[in-house]
């Protein structure tokens, strides 16, 4: 009899815990058909697609709320997990650790990109902390620790948590102190490639709209704190429609304004198929595949911060400028043009007073017209290989990591007549022949600065150095174009090589201007 009663019981607890839950999910499913009635641009994206029969209540809870009174707004969840629970493969593999990439590791230190960054940048946030990128789920925690955005305020709860991923205030904490020795930098636009949690806070090129919550203009310090998640699949994949997209705002832009590869016949200003979203955004569905442009979103060169018109310091430009939110979307030897077509420069340096651009990733730039992007390789194909999970099923991996982590499924793909050494070894002997280069662009730079400072010194004419900054901001760019792109060189290595010798023919024309001004003007002192 004891027997009896306790299995009735059992019974009894499992059957009211599946009512429970049978009532809850049934309380959580919408009808896609009443959602429409006012969605009407959802509707053209779902039906048809792989996500039609995908229940509204997947994403979006309140809804009951929200049918009941259209002001109150449904929570949309925007969280990664939500997509991983049905694509697992991808999202495990996107949370892998790339343990060869150390975090907070500078670029001005000796093994660095630039060992001589903090000299050539001087006047600029970056001077504070410029590290090398680390994996994917970081980019969010590392935004808001490096010392040049925040002033120090954000930290870690440990030191030891440096390996630590996922809801970004869950990891972090609020000192409220800004530390020496960093800078206030950050700011709403930069942030809109940390995090995929603004796609519905934020209008089309960060203008002012009632319906966003944030603008260009907004007070980050409040904007951050809003953000939890790393930039992640709505990034690059419509939810609704279940096909690949672009969601960041300049890049639709540029690509409607110059195509979407500006230097190829094929060159496209259609490639996207741009839809209104919510009477304030825009997104851009993918008319084929192109990770290039998935990937563009964040791999680029763009304008995000205050700045100054190009030959006036006094003429500021602030966040209500569009041209805070730009992308020029050129290579390395038509960029300088683009800006001044915009009439628009990052800093000052405090040395030559020439006035600079700060460079941000231009990797998307850089592959343009390279050999890779001639034969039709993209940025998948090199750092998303193909592989098998453990039911030997066929995925494409989200661990977003060099080739030569995975040299079978990547180079060796392609190049038959290599094996991984040959890989390897051919990959580092272009990196490490450019890498000389940059440093040799980096030394000239280095004396032309020196050389500026005697010419002053010297008392030589504003005319003069006037002219000699326009060598600057030709050698600048050529040289600091390559330590913000990630590749050292490796994703053109033609058009690097002749951009560095660029830099340093530009560096080496302002040191002989300046040595004749001086010289001239000592003979006259005789």
């Amino acid at each position: 009899m004891r027997k009896f009663f306790l299995m009735l019981v059992i019974f009894l607890f499992a059957f009211s815990t599946y009512a429970v839950g049978a009532k809850k999910n049934s309380m959580e499913k919408a009808d896609s058909k009443q959602c429409y009635q006012c969605h009407e641009e959802i509707k053209s994206l779902k039906e048809g697609s792989k996500h039609a029969k995908l229940d509204c209540a997947q994403c979006h809870s309140g809804l009951k709320e929200h049918l009941d009174n259209s002001d109150t707004k449904p929570v949309t969840n925007l969280s990664l997990e939500n997509c991983g629970r049905c694509h697992k493969d991808q999202y495990d593999s996107y949370f892998g650790v790339n343990y060869h990439k150390r975090a907070k590791k500078e670029k001005a230190i000796p093994d660095g990109r630039a060992p001589l960054l903090d000299k050539l940048l001087l006047g600029h946030g970056f001077t504070k902390e410029h590290a090398e990128p680390r994996s994917h789920p970081y980019m969010l925690i590392d935004h808001i620790t490096v010392d040049r955005a925040y002033g120090g305020r954000f930290q870690y709860k440990n030191w030891a948590d440096i390996t630590k991923y996922g809801k970004a205030w869950d990891i972090l904490i609020d000192t409220n102190k800004t530390l020496p020795e960093t800078a206030k930098a950050a700011n709403p636009t930069c942030l809109q490639c940390k995090t995929s949690d603004f796609g519905l806070k934020w209008a089309y090129l960060g203008e002012k709209n009632p319906k966003a919550k944030w603008d260009r203009t907004s007070d980050v310090l409040q904007v951050i704190k809003d953000a939890q998640n790393p930039a992640g699949c709505i990034e690059c994949h419509d939810p609704h429609a279940a096909k690949d997209r672009v969601i960041r705002d300049a890049l639709i832009q540029a690509v409607q304004r110059d195509g979407d590869r500006p230097y190829s016949k094929n060159n496209d200003k259609n490639a996207l198929d741009v839809k209104e979203f919510r009477g304030y955004r825009k997104i851009g569905i993918l008319k084929k595949k192109d990770s290039v442009l998935q990937c563009a979103q964040c791999h680029v060169e763009y304008a995000c911060n205050p700045g100054f018109e190009k030959d006036d310091f006094n003429k500021k430009i602030g966040f209500n400028d569009p041209r805070t939110n730009i992308f020029p979307w050129k290579n390395v030897f038509d960029v300088l043009k683009f800006y001044d077509d915009i009439n628009f420069r990052d800093y000052r340096h405090p040395v030559t007073e020439a006035n600079l651009i700060k460079f941000q990733h231009p990797e998307a730039e850089t592959h343009f017209g390279s050999k890779h992007d001639r034969a039709g390789v993209t940025c998948a194909d090199c750092h998303m290989a193909k592989t098998k999970n453990k039911a030997g099923k066929v995925y494409t991996s989200h661990f977003v990591v060099s080739p030569k982590e995975d040299l079978k499924n990547t180079c060796l793909r392609c190049h038959k007549d290599w094996d991984e050494k040959k890989a390897l070894y051919t990959i580092d002997s272009v990196k490490n022949y450019i890498k000389g280069k940059i440093r040799k662009s980096e030394y000239w730079l280095s004396q032309f600065i020196d050389k500026f400072e005697k010419a002053k010194k010297a008392g030589v004419s504003e005319e003069v150095l006037k002219e000699a900054r326009k060598q600057h901001d030709i050698a600048h760019t050529h040289w600091e174009w390559w330590t913000a792109e990630n590749s050292d060189g490796f994703h053109n290595p033609d058009q690097a090589r002749q951009s560095i010798a660029t830099s340093i023919e530009a560096s080496k024309k302002g040191i002989e201007i300046l040595d004749k001004a001086i010289k001239e003007k000592q003979g006259a002192q005789k």
